[in-house]
């Protein structure tokens, strides 16, 4: 009997020490490829600016398209605050890409008018010149101000119980602003370059395709369907987000979010995804970092997936 408890002891001894080993094998390549993002995500980064300082901008949006990638890919062996870091550096650098498209724009040609002639002695005198037309009105209420010193945004705030929509013309590479909406239903066919979505309320927002990134922050009760390059929820309680996103989205002090793939549609969506630049190949809709959540063994409470049975399936 002895021998075979001492066999027991050393073979269970023995397992111990091959998980051990494996476990640090296992730590040292998550360390080595952490090294090799790093190193990889700084070359392409630093590759990104350089193109953005002069004026190269199809390159330097093919290269942060890249980069988006190497990060999306990266994701299941960097640690949260790297994840968040690579995050942060892509928003950057896309909000810079935009800034140099609308700086390098061509500005429109100035003309001068042809002076009008002197009329001749005794000819009957010249009508008066029509007085300027006035300044155009401040915005309405319901639309939302950009910051001071800056082009004001496109979007529709503090509105209650309206149907609000804006149209491709309208949307068209502008960062949109929804703030402090009450039960609204709003649409927005088009191709947006921004939009955040802010302090609303039993809203229901559809998007066009975003190019770059999309921030809904300290809503509630809302139903949402966006597609983006990346998706960044603060603050959020009891949201249900239908979306097609290409990096991994990001919700952070949320509780109650769910999460379905992309479904709404509209006449001309497909060249709105055209041209924002999104690969409709792409959808990591169900793959979504909780930076409140650390824990690897649980899924964390704060999010879910929509039962495919619950989902919807026509918007109208």
């Amino acid at each position: 009997v002895l021998p075979e408890r001492l066999q027991r002891r050393e073979a269970e001894r023995q397992q111990g020490v091959e998980r051990q080993r494996q476990k640090k094998e296992a730590q040292v390549v998550k360390e080595e490829q952490s090294e090799f993002f790093l190193a990889a995500f700084s070359r392409e980064r630093e590759a990104v600016e350089a193109l953005l300082a002069e004026g190269t901008l199809e390159e330097a949006a093919t290269r942060l398209q890249a980069l988006q990638k190497l990060l999306t890919d990266s994701v299941r062996f960097l640690a949260p605050y790297e994840v968040r870091q690579g995050q942060e550096t892509v928003a950057r650098l896309q909000g810079d890409l935009a800034a140099r498209r609308q700086q390098l724009q061509p500005k429109k040609k100035f003309a001068f008018r042809a002076l009008k002639k002197e009329a001749a002695p005794g000819s009957a005198p010249r009508p008066a010149e029509p007085s300027p037309p006035p300044a155009p009105a401040a915005p309405g209420p319901g639309l939302a101000e950009g910051d001071s010193g800056g082009p004001p945004l496109c979007g529709f705030s503090g509105a209650q119980d309206e149907e609000l929509e804006l149209g491709p013309a309208e949307l068209l590479q502008r960062d949109v602003l929804l703030s402090e909406l009450r039960g609204c239903r709003v649409r927005l066919r088009g191709n947006p370059n921004t939009l955040r979505v802010r302090d609303c309320r039993g809203c229901t927002v559809l998007c066009g395709p975003v190019s770059t990134s999309v921030l809904v922050d300290g809503c509630s009760d809302c139903l949402l369907a966006l597609a983006c390059q990346q998706l960044r929820t603060h603050r959020t309680r009891a949201c249900r987000v239908y979306v097609q996103v290409t990096s991994r989205a990001v919700i952070e002090a949320c509780t109650e979010v769910s999460f379905a793939p992309y479904s709404w549609s509209y006449p001309g969506i497909e060249r709105d995804f055209e041209s924002s630049g999104l690969d409709r190949n792409s959808n990591n809709w169900n793959l979504v970092d909780d930076f409140d959540w650390l824990a690897t063994d649980k899924p964390s409470p704060n999010w879910s997936l929509i039962p495919e049975q619950e989902r919807i399936t026509c918007w109208d």
